[in-house]
């Protein structure tokens, strides 16, 4: 039994009733977005909804002058996107725009130019089948101010080469090929390609020239354990900004040789968290601040010109974490976003030689903070001594004991939940269940020893410690523990099913939204680019051959017989991440048990729904089966 912590959690909500607020309210298209800024700041551009002919919503680039912001009838639609929504895009220069889109969820994505009047659109990799990743977008260069390089996997699906591309004509010039085993590349403050990473699986070697005229020569090579994360080259051209867990358990910045293999300087270490983010200024040539995560965001300022510009602007938004989203090439002028665990925040155009603060547009401004609910931290140590962090998000209006309890393992799973609006998680709230979210063993962030701790662990380890957060809850009093339910996507789709077939007395049901079922079909069909790490990706999840045995202990759909409680099971038909097979293997399984499964499948969506329509089928589904079986009023 875990051992008991954070008993507050255990306290009297406040008597007053919270609003019970429309699903559609949680899971719709923001009514605007993405805010940018053209690099000369004579524009602004935004995401917002426009409507198709069938009725349905896709966010789509709104262009406006700044000198006529709040007069609608001068906003341009410079895009006209009908299938899915455009989730992103940046100003190349101050007249061209660029954005990627894939094609119902297949995750091959390509990059679509046009200008800022909707003319001169354009797909300038129009490749079939063909996945297209920014290498650097030479942004506010004006040599390259119509070329971006590209990798396209085109010649070979499971590698990218290196390409110079034309915004305005699409023209295609190959400036790197790759030999089969570099997976990424790096380029200097000048464009050049600098750097590279190869793999044979197992080992990263870290290659650099002082040229683009020069081959490429070894540096650094190192287990995939070890990691020299190449994040910059410094101003100069001759060293590399990096986070580096080399001789230590948490990541730190440092500034590394490349010639001689060697760290010339740690900038910031924290004992606690792996430290990952660097930013500078491109128009000033300085750095300026390490970010970090604990249990929210926090900050070291490298630069007193950075860090009194947030503190000026902090305060004047107060009770709101704030973040630099966007800047002009002088970086005189500045978009910012708000943010905080019960609002997704709002937008402003900040003015520093005017010292002006001028309000944009919240993002959802039909939410309340007043109505949501906070997200608290919290730890408890796991039945092996580890502390496991988390968050939990109680409903308001009721009595924080007995409750009925939503467990939400992430994704992954080789990522970490952090403090912030989650939409999901809100909605559950609201709906009267307490939601825990686990930072479970394996989660990043937390040190090379955590993560290493997830090896080889699906469904044992990595699972016990979801395992140990439902009997924390329910020492605390705060669980009714028949009435918890586990959901997750991905990975957490994967806890959710290994939760009902490992621990089939612990969930009253569960929600598989895309999650894996079998191990070895999962290992088959993984995205051609996953290729190049699948050794890696053996020795953290296990080979097939020599695993077996613990491939098959690990399966659920091998363990059917052991699944009483009621399960829902969501998938994108076009997912290249986790294939349909693996919903469509559990649900059969079941089905020959004579039990009958709740399946959702959509056509049109890959590795989660993006499609508004979609999204509100999906949680509809999803908050009928959860009130049905935790049986809430």
């Amino acid at each position: 039994m875990p051992q008991t912590q954070n008993a507050q959690y255990a306290q009297h909500a406040q008597n007053s009733q919270p609003q019970q607020i429309s699903l559609r309210d949680f899971f719709r298209n923001p009514d605007r977005a993405g805010y940018q800024i053209s690099p000369d700041g004579s524009h602004i551009s935004w995401l917002q909804p426009v409507e198709t002919e069938d009725g349905q919503s896709r966010m789509n680039i709104h262009v406006q002058l700044r000198s006529e912001l709040g007069d609608p009838r001068t906003v341009v639609c410079v895009t006209s996107e009908t299938a899915r929504d455009i989730s992103g895009y940046f100003w190349k220069n101050n007249q061209r725009i660029l954005y990627v889109k894939d094609f119902g969820g297949d995750e091959n994505f390509h990059v679509v130019a046009v200008d800022r009047d909707g003319a001169n659109s354009k797909d300038i990799t129009p490749f079939d089948g063909v996945r297209a990743q920014i290498i650097d977008a030479l942004e506010h260069d004006e040599t390259n101010k119509d070329y971006i390089l590209v990798g396209l996997n085109k010649n070979n699906p499971e590698i990218f080469d290196a390409y110079r591309l034309n915004i305005v004509t699409g023209e295609l010039a190959l400036v790197a090929e790759n030999p089969g085993n570099i997976t990424g590349w790096l380029t200097d403050h000048d464009g050049k390609i600098r750097g590279a990473a190869t793999t044979d699986g197992v080992n990263t070697t870290l290659l650099y020239r002082d040229t683009e005229d020069e081959d490429f020569r070894p540096s650094l090579t190192m287990n995939f354990k070890e990691t020299i994360d190449p994040l910059f080259f410094t101003f100069d051209n001759k060293h590399l900004y990096a986070s580096s867990n080399l001789g230590r358990d948490k990541s730190a910045i440092v500034k590394f040789d490349l010639a001689n293999a060697k760290e010339l300087e740690v900038l910031f270490e924290h004992p606690d968290v792996d430290v990952s983010q660097l930013a500078f200024s491109r128009h000033r040539k300085v750095l300026t601040a390490i970010s970090y995560l604990t249990w929210k965001r926090e900050r070291r300022f490298l630069d007193h010109y950075t860090e009194n510009l947030y503190n000026r602007v902090s305060a004047r938004l107060v009770g709101y974490e704030t973040i630099i989203a966007d800047m002009t090439t002088n970086e005189d002028v500045m978009i910012v976003r708000t943010y905080s665990d019960r609002s997704l925040g709002a937008y402003y155009l900040f003015d520093l030689n005017k010292d002006t603060l001028t309000k944009l547009s919240d993002i959802s401004p039909w939410l309340h903070e007043k109505d949501l609910c906070e997200m608290k931290p919290v730890h408890y140590t796991s039945r092996d001594g580890m502390t496991i962090n988390g968050y939990l998000t109680l409903p308001k209006g009721v009595q924080h004991k007995n409750l009925p309890v939503i467990v939400n393992p992430h994704g992954g799973p080789w990522v970490r939940d952090s403090w912030g609006y989650n939409p999901e998680v809100q909605f559950l709230a609201n709906r009267g269940y307490a939601v825990l979210q686990v930072n479970y063993r394996g989660s990043t962030g937390y040190g090379r020893a955590f993560w290493e701790s997830s090896f080889k662990q699906w469904g044992r380890a990595m699972q016990d410690d979801l395992s140990d957060g439902v009997a924390w809850l329910i020492q605390q009093g705060i669980a009714d523990p028949n009435r918890v339910a586990i959901y997750g996507g991905s990975y957490g789709g994967y806890a959710t099913l290994a939760g009902l077939a490992f621990t089939p007395e612990l969930y009253a049901c569960g929600v598989d939204y895309v999650g894996v079922s079998n191990l070895f079909t999962f290992m088959k069909t993984i995205p051609p680019y996953w290729k190049p790490f699948l050794a890696m990706m053996y020795e953290m999840v296990g080979n097939p051959e020599t695993d077996a045995d613990l491939f098959k202990a690990a399966s659920p759909v091998y363990h059917v017989d052991k699944i009483q409680a009621p399960l829902l099971v969501v998938q994108g038909a076009k997912d290249p991440r986790v294939n349909i097979e693996e919903s469509n293997q559990i649900v059969e399984a079941l089905q020959q048990r004579g039990i009958d499964v709740p399946y959702l499948v959509k056509e049109d969506e890959g590795h989660g729904f993006r499609n508004e329509e979609n999204r509100f089928e999906f949680y509809e589904a999803m908050e009928q089966f959860l009130a049905k079986h935790l049986q809430v009023d």
